[in-house]
């Protein structure tokens, strides 16, 4: 079939970034490759013919033309597809699906939830049926119109719930002044939607809750969209909760539903209202690769953080961005890592412990804030702590790994002592680490334990289960080896 529309459609494999009339910025020009508008999308098998095998191409090709599909700049427009790509495949923009194979149940359900998505500029999804599904997707909607967890199936019972929720979550907001949102500037907007999202953390309780009401609010939703029954008042306060959920949830998770709609929403307003307290860091959370290099810890971007004068928001954002650079940390000292995870975590208890009287105090929450900055501070002075000791990052890892089991089994071993058989460790383990596959190999493993016992006794390290000290060395070598690539 590809053969035959290509025959007829020749214009559609010639290879081009996007459609003629679509602009590229200089950022999505590195990013779309030009690529044809048709192509077809399955695994191949090693009896394949050689013009399939070829055609279908590998793994990586598989994956580059998933984020092509997903782009909608992408001049790839047509995806030819048997089994991958019919179940959990979103692209919200898809409109129209083809279907000439027979597909039943549940299958059938989330095949042609492809098209369901909501988007703007799009009114509805089109199923083209040739093969005659209509009797299946009857069955289909009979037995699957039953509501379980987040799946609605049925347009008349996800109104229901979508008003149910409404009503709910209006309750919820019963004592929040949502009236700038509908009425106010650009700025005054915003300012409402982070008041909104400070609203519901309040306590964690009342946070899981709201998120809870959205998520069923979202799944019911996009069921029935385009249905008359949802009025337009309603789709004005369901965009209004979503709003607040997406910064709750970038707060919180780091990626949002439906985040490019809302981050494209939030930015015209940001554009429009110049100032926004903050709320921009919020929704640049992982957006692109530049915001990677930003330097978290710099007087800059700390102070950026202070400004904002929602303090759950505050601490929230000071909190993803601590987790960030704590887990970029366990990549080059795990031991050190795992301490300052433990630090982390409790001071994260103590904060979702709040309760609704307290979290109105702001000095309290200004408190909790504060420490975690402190947090912040002594995270960057351990970053920085090999160069006054005289050595590299990696021998201070050694150096942790060898001080923590010092410490456990409470004896005594210098400072200078400590350094010299850090380094000395470090030797042993890049010599065994050099072959690539050195911490598959058990015969490589069994030869760097002993070269290390020997070191241990060399350096006077006083009797202590060596299998631990050996395990906690392979695991930090194994560990930097793997996320520094050497």
């Amino acid at each position: 079939m590809y053969k035959e529309i290509i025959n007829i459609r020749p214009q559609w494999v010639e290879v081009r970034e996007c459609d003629e009339g679509v602009t590229l910025s200089e950022k999505e020009r590195k990013e779309i490759k030009p690529i044809e508008k048709i192509k077809m999308v399955m695994t191949r098998d090693k009896d394949d013919p050689k013009k399939l095998w070829d055609l279908l191409g590998t793994k990586d090709n598989r994956k580059e033309l998933d984020r092509q599909f997903k782009n909608a700049k992408s001049n790839f427009k047509i995806a030819m597809v048997v089994d991958m790509w019919l179940t959990g495949f979103d692209v919200p923009f898809l409109d129209t699906i083809y279907i000439d194979k027979p597909i039943q149940q549940h299958s059938l359900i989330q095949t042609i939830s492809r098209v369901n998505r909501v988007y703007e500029g799009k009114e509805a999804g089109l199923v083209v049926d040739y093969i005659g599904i209509k009797s299946n997707m009857n069955l289909a909607l009979k037995k699957y119109s039953q509501v379980e967890g987040d799946d609605f199936e049925d347009i008349y019972k996800a109104v229901i719930i979508v008003k149910d929720q409404l009503d709910l979550l209006s309750r919820l907001f019963h004592k929040f002044d949502s009236k700038p949102y509908f009425t106010g500037t650009p700025l005054q907007q915003l300012e409402c939607l982070n008041k909104g999202a400070e609203y519901v953390q309040i306590t964690e309780e009342a946070e899981k809750r709201f998120m809870g009401m959205t998520r069923r609010l979202r799944s019911a939703y996009k069921i029935c969209s385009t249905s008359d029954q949802i009025t337009q008042k309603e789709r004005d306060y369901i965009h209004f909760y979503m709003a607040i959920a997406a910064i709750v949830h970038k707060l919180t998770k780091g990626n949002a539903p439906d985040a490019a709609q809302m981050n494209a929403k939030v930015r015209e307003m940001i554009k429009e209202a110049l100032l926004s307290d903050g709320v921009e860091e919020v929704f640049k959370l992982g957006e692109n690769e530049a915001d990677k290099d930003i330097d978290i810890f710099s007087d800059e971007y700390m102070a950026k953080i202070d400004r904002i004068k929602l303090p759950n928001t505050r601490i929230k954002l000071l909190q993803q961005l601590l987790k960030k650079a704590i887990d970029e940390f366990k990549k080059v000292n795990k031991i050190k890592g795992v301490d300052f995870t433990k630090r982390f975590k409790a001071l994260l208890d103590k904060y979702n412990e709040r309760k609704e009287g307290l979290a109105l105090a702001n000095d309290v929450l200004d408190d909790i804030a504060q420490h975690f900055a402190d947090l912040f501070k002594d995270l960057q002075k351990e970053k920085s702590s090999f160069e006054e000791m005289g050595i590299n990052f990696e021998e201070k890892a050694f150096y942790d790994i060898l001080k923590t089991v010092a410490e456990k089994h409470e004896f005594e071993y210098p400072h200078e002592k400590l350094i010299t058989l850090s380094q000395a460790v470090k030797k042993v383990v890049d010599d065994k680490a050099k072959y690539t596959d050195w911490s598959q190999r058990d015969d490589i493993k069994a030869e760097l334990k002993v070269d290390l016992i020997l070191i241990l006794a060399d350096h006077g390290y006083p009797p202590v289960p060596k299998d631990e000290v050996f395990n906690e060395i392979f695991e930090q070598a194994e560990n930097f080896k793997k996320y520094r690539g050497e």
